[in-house]
């Protein structure tokens, strides 16, 4: 299949490491116009010379700005008011026993997993379907689904984002314009590195290490063995081409096997 994004804009927000710096890598590879979101300027600055380097060719943009914020979300849509394909991929996780996190936290977690993506999609969401073409895409968690015991409140919201993108998806319905999120699974990035240390001991090499949290925390895995983000951006740069014209209001998996379960 020819996946081409040419004369596309996507926003990747979060997209200065790990998955989001993935998925915006291979939306640039594809042909988009991509721009590169962050909380600091030195971070997007760091993550556009790194994708640039990628891809010789690629037009990449980068804009600083805190979307989990309310000030922060209205500045990046002033600079940016339209988009063709936009990646909610801004999270945050960490292990916490449920009966120690606090109200304070629990708004923490979903003003950042769930809110910023509902202030981006309400925003692009109307130009998407006056032009007849949009991708909204909310990068999920396996989480969603099978509620992890060590961050219940991680997982609480990434089953919001599953409803979110769902009603997003009814709104959206006969305009051309998708809505989907991705269920990502336990997925190797600079911070489950960290994650897995704290789980299993940071004493151990690091594939010692992930075999033994993929075992004791993770043993449902089909796949047995962490995720790549490449893997997750693969499945992201599909649903943003035309090719993924019938597929909307969806939770699609790339979970490794993970959830067990025929549907999400």
């Amino acid at each position: 299949m020819n996946i081409g994004l040419s004369g596309r804009t996507a926003l990747v927000t979060g997209s200065t490491q790990g998955i989001g710096r993935a998925i915006a890598t291979r939306l640039a590879q594809a042909g988009a116009e991509v721009v590169v979101n962050g909380r600091t300027a030195a971070r997007v600055d760091e993550a556009v010379t790194r994708i640039a380097a990628d891809v010789p060719d690629a037009r990449l943009r980068g804009i600083a700005a805190d979307v989990a914020d309310d000030e922060g979300a209205a500045g990046l849509i002033a600079e940016l008011p339209d988009v063709d394909v936009l990646v909610n991929n801004l999270g945050i996780f960490g292990a916490v026993p449920v009966l120690e996190i606090d109200d304070a936290e629990w708004r923490r977690y979903f003003d950042v997993n769930v809110l910023a993506g509902i202030r981006l999609t309400r925003a692009y969401l109307p130009g998407m379907m006056d032009r007849g073409f949009g991708r909204v895409l909310s990068i999920s968690s396996d989480s969603a689904v099978v509620t992890p015991v060590e961050m219940v409140h991680y997982g609480v919201t990434k089953t919001a984002q599953l409803a979110v993108t769902r009603g997003f998806a009814k709104a959206a319905a006969g305009t051309g314009v998708t809505v989907n999120s991705v269920l990502a699974g336990p997925t190797h990035t600079e911070g489950v590195e960290d994650f897995v240390a704290e789980l299993v001991g940071d004493d151990l090499p690091w594939d010692e290490a992930q075999r033994r949290f993929m075992r004791e925390h993770r043993p449902q895995s089909l796949l047995q063995r962490l995720i790549e983000p490449v893997e997750i951006a693969n499945m992201v740069v599909y649903l943003s081409s035309d090719l993924a014209s019938a597929t909307t209001g969806g939770a699609v998996r790339v979970d490794g096997g993970y959830i067990d379960s025929i549907l999400p």
